[in-house]
């Protein structure tokens, strides 16, 4: 077993190398994405690593046991559902959202000592929605120092008076210790706020509502097709990746992950040709290019000892179930550059 384990991780340490351009040899055309097995069906899935094992935490749950699944690898290939972060919804949302059956798009993040999961409550279609907030000190089940606790609402949006959408949030934390929230979808786009490290909550320090990215909602179809923010940093920028078009609808679905990078994480974010994101602006990462997986999207980035790799859903392009996929990432000329969908 610890044999088999080794040369596990040695393959995929070579892949890692390779699109870290450690080896000559390699370049970015050569990049494939990783041959996962297991438990793979997660959606809006969000990574971590704990020790010596990774756990993925993603929408969903509720039938299989538990709500916001988390799976666990110790090599980023075979994958097995080990809990859930709830038993149930938590009891707050019930008088904040109506009609919340379940908890989306959850976000894991490490500071002030401990695992903070943020997640979205909403009713599909409308931006009556809000973020909460879960903490846990470590992610092994078997610790005895392993517990989520909940600590209620970040921030909510409210239809009809916000025009922004308080889902899919992403935590980037900033050399100096700054913690910064961004969430959005649709409506006017992405937004972020701070957060005060020692809650987890907003800051009171620093109140402004940030606009980083958005689309036109206008007659020519795209009607502001923008979510899931992810951001990291890399070689002196901030790297924001969003999703563009439509998830869920299986193998009808139209996601695509776009990028653009500014010097500053607050903007303003501009993608490779120098057009803003405030204005539409946005570089191709990754779209479906054949018929065999659609509509890969709501990306996270694992910057790891091991290298970096995008984790993100796509659906099958026959039963249209989505699925979990990992590409190695490799930075060209200040870019990222991903392995094609097979």
């Amino acid at each position: 077993m610890v044999q088999e384990r080794f040369w596990v991780r040695a393959a995929v340490l070579a892949v890692l190398l390779c699109a870290a351009g450690a080896w000559d040899w390699c370049s970015a055309d050569e990049l494939e994405m990783l041959k996962l097995e297991g438990d793979l069906q997660v959606h809006d899935p969000v990574i971590a690593r704990c020790g010596e094992v990774f756990y993925v935490f993603s929408t969903g749950g509720g039938r299989r046991g538990g709500i916001v699944p988390i799976r666990r690898s110790t090599d980023l290939l075979r994958w097995e559902l080990c809990g859930a972060v709830f038993d149930s919804v938590p009891a707050w949302v019930a008088g904040e959202i109506a009609g919340v059956r379940g908890i989306w798009a959850p976000d894991i993040s490490f500071f002030n000592g401990r695992y903070h999961l943020y997640y979205t409550v909403s009713t599909f279609g409308k931006n009556s929605s809000a973020i909460g907030l879960a903490t846990t000190r470590t992610l092994d089940p078997d610790s005895p120092d392993y517990g989520w606790t909940d600590h209620g609402m970040v921030i909510r949006s409210t239809q009809g008076k916000d025009d922004w959408n308080a889902i899919d949030a992403n935590i980037a934390i900033e050399a100096d210790g700054k913690v910064w929230l961004s969430f959005g979808s649709f409506w006017s786009g992405i937004k972020m706020r701070r957060i005060d490290p020692t809650t987890g909550k907003l800051s009171t320090e620093d109140t402004t509502l940030y606009s980083l990215a958005s689309r036109p909602r206008g007659p020519d179809g795209a009607n502001g097709a923008i979510e899931a923010p992810f951001i990291v940093r890399n070689e002196g920028y901030w790297y924001l990746f969003v999703s563009f078009d439509i998830c869920c609808r299986g193998a009808d679905s139209t996601y695509k992950v776009m990028v653009g990078r500014s010097k500053e994480i607050t903007g303003p974010y501009e993608d490779r040709d120098g057009t803003p994101m405030l204005k539409g602006g946005g570089t191709l990462v990754i779209e479906a290019t054949t018929d065999n997986w659609k509509g890969p999207g709501h990306c996270a980035v694992l910057q790891d000892e091991w290298g970096d790799y995008l984790v993100f859903h796509a659906y099958h392009g026959q039963t249209g179930r989505s699925e979990l996929k990992i590409s190695p990432l490799l930075w060209e000329n200040g870019w990222p550059v991903v392995a094609a969908l097979p």
